[in-house]
């Protein structure tokens, strides 16, 4: 497998946040251990700490090309037989053009295909039922990409849930870009629970709300930067507060306890479906946590339930942790590889 060379068109900024990277990545580090060659196509600003997950990893960036002639111009000038798009901004004729000269795709995707005609589709999420007009199309949990980091701290089994004070971490994606931590932070504060609060924050202006908020009794906040230990917080957490994005397969894998916030559009489909299937409690959506009283009401009452029913937070643990077995980036690979073959032997013919 040495000689397969696969790009990976993704971006990571403050506006649009790093999930398309964080999966991308985890595909990358699959694909580095059988052998291949990775690189990133695309544009990773603001978000030091996940440019330096490139870096560590060894796995060159490029600007990204944004039209379907400059993709495939890219792809010739390295030399790719794969590339595997994941943006909501990239044209969608770029997959086609890309086809055409003969470059397998993998189109990475969350409930629209947007008209991209790729030889493979993967969408992640739960209850996936696209119907795609060309190539094969990976869906559900069963396909969920997630990192070594994650990997390697999925436990073997749910873990206890029994505490007295409960630790709880609140992330919101890499930058947080919709501001919600200090939303949920002040929720969680108003149960009155006791309680050890950890959120992680990507940028100044959020932990300067946050340090400003009065904690009650028994209560602590503690604001932290983006880390590649986020696995590790996740797994010493007794709840979770999170955006409904990428990171929820993560919280699943790991067994987290988790209530989960829809904090912009491309999120609700997969949020409503997560919470229906018992995953995750739902604590609705970020603009009516913000401005309606009956929403904050509803959301501090969950809270305070989940703070306090431990055999609530060990339910929510144990069909997450059933629902994503962390295999899934290998089950994507091997399609990949499954259809590069079957390409090659065609165009052998």
């Amino acid at each position: 497998m040495s000689t397969v060379r696969v790009g990976l068109r993704c971006d990571a900024d403050p506006q649009r946040g790093v999930g398309h990277l964080v999966r991308c990545l985890a595909l990358g580090e699959e694909l580095l251990a059988r052998g291949a060659t990775v690189e990133v196509f695309g544009t990773v600003t603001g978000v030091d700490w996940a440019a330096g997950r490139l870096a560590a990893r060894g796995i060159p960036l490029h600007p990204g090309p944004d039209t379907p002639d400059a993709l495939v111009r890219a792809a010739r000038r390295h030399d790719l037989d794969v590339l595997v798009l994941d943006s909501y901004d990239l044209d969608p004729a770029c997959a086609g053009a890309l086809r055409e000269a003969g470059v397998l795709t993998l189109a990475v995707v969350d409930g629209d295909t947007r008209g991209q005609d790729a030889d493979l589709f993967l969408d992640q999420n739960v209850g996936a039922d696209l119907t795609v007009r060309t190539g094969r199309l990976l869906a559900g949990s069963a396909y969920t990409l997630l990192g070594d980091s994650v990997l390697t701290a999925r436990p073997a089994t749910p873990r206890p849930t029994r505490v007295d004070r409960p630790s709880v971490l609140a992330f919101f994606g890499g930058t947080d870009a919709a501001g919600a931590a200090p939303v949920l932070a002040e929720l969680l504060i108003a149960t009155g629970r006791p309680m050890t609060l950890t959120a992680v924050v990507g940028r100044p202006e959020i932990t300067g709300r946050l340090t400003a908020l009065r904690t009650g009794p028994g209560q602590s906040l503690r604001p932290v930067p983006p880390t590649d230990a986020l696995p590790d917080l996740i797994a010493a957490a007794d709840l979770v507060v999170s955006a409904a994005g990428t990171s929820t397969w993560e919280l699943c894998c790991l067994g987290a306890p988790s209530a989960l916030v829809c904090v912009v559009d491309n999120q609700r489909e997969s949020y409503h479906r997560v919470v229906a299937a018992g995953l995750a409690a739902g604590l609705g959506e970020l603009p009516d946590l913000v401005a309606d009283d009956t929403a904050q009401t509803a959301a501090v009452r969950l809270l305070d339930e989940l703070l306090e029913s431990d055999v609530r937070r060990a339910a929510l643990s144990a069909r997450a942790h059933a629902a994503v077995d962390g295999r899934g980036r290998g089950r994507v690979v091997d399609a990949v590889l499954d259809a590069l073959d079957h390409q090659w032997i065609a165009q052998a013919y």
